[in-house]
């Protein structure tokens, strides 16, 4: 079994590597798949199918970022979960919300609707342990570049990195937990309507 990598309690990144042995690569192929799947289905607006892969005790997370002295980045760079402001702070119930509202044709911010590219990439495997019950999980990290254009001239760059947690269950590779780092101080688009 590979070993468990410590991670920083500031932002969950991580500080060492497991092995990278074959089973290693398996699953990391496996993970790959998983999320190019994922942005495919969320480029073509396939929701239901997307939320098909969210576990139902999914923690969705992507805290702000704040400008701040060298040195203080490992603490005080991100907003924490627990006592402050966050972008999203959600579970699965709230993201199918999310898209439904978008579906529904009467979204103020998503009328009419956006044409969204996903880019995914740096794809590592941070952990590879067994849970309590026994199944597989994943520490993930990956970096993305999200490209939105609405009406003619509006488009936004989302630019950051997703530290992922993942399972595997009698369905396939459910995703658990994900903390999403987007590298703005201040949001420069109109809204967040995309899904990370």
């Amino acid at each position: 079994m590979s070993e468990i990598i410590e991670e920083t309690a500031a932002v969950s990144k991580p500080v060492a590597h497991v092995v990278r042995d074959a089973r290693y690569y398996e699953i990391k192929r496996e993970i790959e798949e998983f999320l190019y799947d994922e942005a495919n289905m969320l480029d073509e607006r396939r929701f239901q199918e997307w939320l098909d892969t969210l576990a139902d005790d999914l923690s969705y997370f992507m805290p702000m970022e704040y400008n701040v002295k060298a040195g203080e980045h490992a603490t005080r760079e991100f907003t924490t979960r627990e006592n402050q402001m966050s972008w999203f702070n959600e579970g699965k119930w709230t993201l199918m919300k999310r898209a439904e509202q978008i579906m529904t044709g009467v979204h103020w911010a998503e009328e009419p609707l956006s044409r969204v590219c996903r880019l995914v990439s740096n794809i590592q495997l941070t952990r590879i342990v067994n849970n309590a019950d026994g199944e597989l999980e994943v520490g993930v990290s990956s970096r993305f570049l999200i490209y939105q254009n609405r009406c003619e001239y509006e488009q936004y760059f989302f630019v950051g990195d997703r530290v992922d947690s993942m399972r595997l269950t009698s369905d396939g590779w459910k995703l658990t937990s994900r903390e999403v780092h987007i590298h703005q101080n201040v949001l420069l688009a109109k809204n967040l309507t995309v899904f990370f």
